[in-house]
């Protein structure tokens, strides 16, 4: 999602950018294995709650409301919709972003992480980790079993390393505005432009589903 379905590069950003803050410690311990998905999720929560003690999913909502679709995300969805091609968001950002961009692009289902909250929608500190960021090809593994779509029926698309798991538990994989070297050496093709229409051409060799019997 952040950096291919959404034009920003994390939601997370978006929220620490609000807040004039960074997380660059917290991104460092997770990446040298000091620390795990939860509690990376926490740290982050942490910095945000020293601005607003009682921080409430809502304003979170609000406050990514503003992130914008990439261009041409519509029109790929819709032409995904139109060949009866199922789609989901696969993502380590945050939830409350991924559902809000389901629901306007049309999308089958939204993976992506979320915060424990108490009766009245504070956050209390603590993250629900749904997909693993360095391991998302789990996740995307669990939902193929659920659909009955095997690899060879998949396509991902993904603009960083940590969506190489993806590439490799589907047919094609496609590198929208690669950030590294990795996920373009892992990609089937690329698109460099800021426009995600061109991958519904690299998807043509996908057969149309026929529609199910008396539908």
């Amino acid at each position: 999602m952040d950096g291919t379905l959404v034009d920003v590069e994390s939601s997370f950003a978006v929220v620490h950018r609000y807040f004039g803050e960074r997380n660059d410690e917290g991104l460092r311990r997770f990446l040298a294995n000091e620390i795990d998905d939860v509690e990376f999720m926490r740290s982050d929560i942490r910095i945000w709650r020293r601005h607003r003690p009682d921080l409430r999913i809502d304003e979170l909502e609000e406050i990514l409301a503003g992130a914008p679709l990439m261009p041409g995300a519509e029109a790929l969805v819709r032409g995904l919709r139109a060949r009866r091609v199922r789609t989901a968001i696969i993502s380590g950002g945050i939830d409350v972003l991924a559902h809000r961009v389901a629901r306007d692009l049309g999308i089958d289902r939204a993976l992506a992480n979320g915060f424990r909250v108490d009766e009245d929608g504070r956050l209390t500190g603590e993250g629900i980790i749904r997909v693993p960021i360095l391991r998302k090809e789990s996740v995307l593994a669990a939902l193929q079993s659920e659909w009955g779509i095997a690899p060879g029926e998949t396509a991902a698309v993904g603009n960083s390393e940590i969506d190489v798991g993806l590439f490799r538990r589907s047919r094609v994989g496609i590198a929208f505005r690669p950030e590294d070297e990795a996920v373009r050496r892992a990609a089937t093709a690329i698109v460099s432009g800021p426009d995600l229409a061109p991958v519904l051409d690299l998807l043509r060799e996908f057969p149309e589903v026929p529609p199910a019997a008396g539908g």
